[in-house]
C-alpha cells in the first residue's frame, strides 16, 4: 500500500461512463493521485487490480457481469502474502445491503456517488494511507438495516459469532477492539487507554491477526454484531 507521500495510483471501476469520467476529472485535479486504469465492470476491475496494481481501487457495487461485491471478495481471495489493493466501495445509496457485505468482504469504506470532490480526494488518500473510509454511525445504520431484513436466526448466528471471535482477545485487545468500533483514530485510542500510539498500532495488529480480518472495518463491524 503506497506511502500517502508517493504518488497514488487509482483504478476506477463503473459502469457508468459519466461517473468514471466524472470521479478521474475530480482525481487527476490532485497532483499527488494518478488514475491508472478503469474497468466497465467487476471482471474488468479484477483484470485491471491485478495488472496495473494500484492502490486505490474505487468499485461500483452494481455492475454488470461481475458487481462490485464478487469483484471485492475476489480481489480479497487473491494470492497468500500479496497485500491488495484499498478497496472504496461506490453507491448511491447509504442503506444498500450489498455495502455491507462488500465492508463484511474486506472493503476499506465505502462513499455516495454525490459526494463532495473533497470527500473523494480525502478518501482515497485516507485509503492509501492505511485509514477506513467509514464512520461508527454510518456502520451502526448498515448493520441495523440488514439485520431489519435478516431472518431471526440468522441474526443469532451472526452475533455468536462475533462474539465467538471476540472472545479471543485478551481484556485490553477488546478495550481497543471496541474503540474501533467506535471509528476512533489510533491518537484517540492511546489518549483514552493511557498508551503510546506505537502500542496501540501493535494491539490493532495482533486484534487483526486474531480476528482473521483485512481491516479495522471489519473489526467494527464484528464488534457492532456482537452488541459490545
Amino acid at each position: 500500500m503506497a506511502a500517502v507521500a508517493d504518488l497514488i495510483r487509482v483504478l476506477i471501476a463503473d459502469d457508468d461512463a459519466l461517473v468514471r469520467a466524472g470521479v478521474s476529472l475530480i482525481l487527476g485535479a490532485d497532483p499527488g493521485i494518478e488514475v491508472v486504469g478503469e474497468a466497465v465492470d467487476g471482471a474488468e476491475a479484477v483484470e485491471a487490480a491485478r495488472r496495473l496494481r494500484p492502490d486505490v481501487v474505487l468499485m461500483d457495487i452494481r455492475m454488470p457481469r461481475m458487481d462490485g461485491l464478487a469483484a471485492t471478495e475476489a480481489l480479497r481471495a487473491g494470492a497468500p502474502g500479496e497485500p491488495g489493493p484499498a478497496i472504496i466501495v461506490l453507491t448511491t445509496f447509504n442503506t444498500d445491503e450489498y455495502v455491507l457485505r462488500a465492508l463484511r468482504a474486506g472493503a476499506n469504506g465505502f462513499l455516495l456517488k454525490d459526494v463532495p470532490p473533497t470527500d473523494f480526494l480525502r478518501a482515497v488518500r485516507g485509503a492509501a494511507g492505511g485509514e477506513s473510509m467509514l464512520s461508527p454511525a454510518v456502520t451502526t445504520r448498515l448493520i441495523d438495516h440488514v439485520v431489519r431484513t435478516d431472518q431471526d436466526d440468522e441474526r443469532r448466528r451472526r452475533a455468536d459469532r462475533a462474539r465467538g471471535s471476540l472472545a479471543a482477545l485478551s481484556d485490553r485487545e477488546r478495550d481497543v477492539a471496541r474503540a474501533i468500533g467506535e471509528g476512533k483514530s489510533n491518537a484517540e485510542i492511546g489518549g483514552e487507554l493511557f498508551m503510546s500510539v506505537a502500542t496501540v498500532k501493535t494491539y490493532v495488529s495482533r486484534i487483526l491477526g486474531k480476528l482473521d480480518c483485512g481491516n479495522r472495518v471489519q473489526v467494527a463491524i464484528l464488534v457492532h454484531e456482537a452488541g459490545e
